[in-house]
């Protein structure tokens, strides 16, 4: 392992545990994504100032509020990285606001309007993406009316930021679409995927060719790339400029060094299709300039956050709806999360039936 991914490698266990001190009850699954905000820009955590900015979120989101929800550690360490937190939370406030006008108010609308807040310089350049993402949005629903959910919202708002002309972007996430298909089972997965690919430059067909040598690459060494939730990751790393070959083996060597590491190794460590993904969101911050992760960071997070969903301290009754809001069955679990939905693998929507809660169905009610 080269010496500058070694010492990525190192500030990643540093970046989770400094999290870890700020977020004590956080999900094991959101740390990694928290830490990688970090090394993506070759900057230590401080606990103290994530800790003081979460301070700044409570103050300014009430209880109920998007933004203490299933993004609330991720704004938080972004929060740390700005000069004048304050002024940003205010504003990410804001561009919620001009969302919510277009969108259903969703934890992952949050997360867009802090990206928003982060990529234009006044509302009145964020009411224009936002109106231009709604349009994207409807014509990705318009493609897949059961499948686009609350989830896609975010990535049809970075779209608003593309270049290419909407027909286009729609036109090549549907060629991705369609060709991660032949592969790969997941609709929602192979949709999470397509978003990630559409947001790169480059024909389609390349795009999703490349994703899949990069798989392959890392199933001949005996590693098997998760085939749900972590393909947007995947799909974020393979659009790095980075020589594919060179790319893989240093995944592949991440993934030896989190195998070694607390949380990762042994029985009860994190599965190995989880550790792999970690590792190419470790691997891609060694190509890409310091603060060019975004994507993989939020795919990431979203990723995570449809297996984890939040505290996983909630033994009570859940109910398992599918995309389109019916009931099939219920079940007892340890997984599910109080006031929190929680996103499982294919894009099943876990909510937690405890008695006096009410709880938001994804792309049906917002919170």
């Amino acid at each position: 392992m080269r010496d500058t991914l070694e010492r990525l490698c190192g500030s990643f266990i540093e970046n989770r545990e400094a999290v870890k001190t700020a977020f004590r009850m956080e999900s094991e699954y959101i740390y990694p994504v928290c830490a990688n905000v970090f090394c993506a820009r070759g900057v230590a955590a401080d606990s103290e100032r994530i800790a003081a900015c979460k301070r700044l979120v409570k103050e300014n989101a009430g209880m109920f509020s998007s933004f203490r929800g299933t993004v609330f550690a991720p704004v938080a360490c972004m929060l740390s990285l700005e000069e004048e937190p304050a002024a940003r939370m205010e504003r990410a406030m804001g561009c919620y606001r001009l969302l919510k006008e277009r969108f259903m108010g969703s934890n992952y609308l949050a997360l867009a309007a802090y990206l928003v807040a982060s990529m234009t310089r006044d509302d009145a350049e964020a009411a224009e993406r936002a109106a231009r993402g709604r349009a994207i949005y409807e014509g990705m629903k318009g493609e897949h009316p059961f499948l686009t959910g609350s989830e896609d919202a975010v990535f049809a708002v970075l779209l608003a930021f593309s270049e290419q002309e909407d027909a286009a972007l729609i036109a090549g996430m549907e060629e991705c679409y369609a060709r991660i298909r032949e592969r790969f089972p997941s609709r929602n997965a192979a949709q999470s995927a397509s978003h990630v690919l559409a947001m790169a430059q480059g024909e389609s067909g390349e795009k999703v060719a490349r994703m899949e040598s990069l798989y392959d690459r890392l199933l001949e060494a005996g590693r098997r790339f998760g085939r749900e939730y972590e393909l947007a990751v995947l799909a974020a790393a393979s659009v790095l400029e980075a020589d594919e070959e060179a790319l893989a083996a240093d995944i592949l060597a991440v993934d030896e060094f989190l195998s070694r590491q607390k949380g990762y190794g042994g029985v009860f460590g994190i599965e190995k299709k989880r550790r792999l993904m970690h590792a190419a969101m470790i691997a891609a911050d060694e190509y890409a300039p310091h603060g060019a992760m975004d994507t993989a960071a939020l795919a990431g997070t979203i990723s995570n956050r449809r297996a984890a969903g939040g505290h996983v301290r909630c033994h009570r009754r859940e109910r398992r709806v599918d995309r389109r809001g019916f009931f099939p069955q219920l079940r007892l679990t340890p997984e599910a999360a109080c006031g929190t939905i929680c996103f499982a693998h294919g894009g099943v929507v876990r909510v937690c039936a405890c008695p006096g809660q009410q709880h938001a169905r994804k792309g049906l009610a917002g919170s």
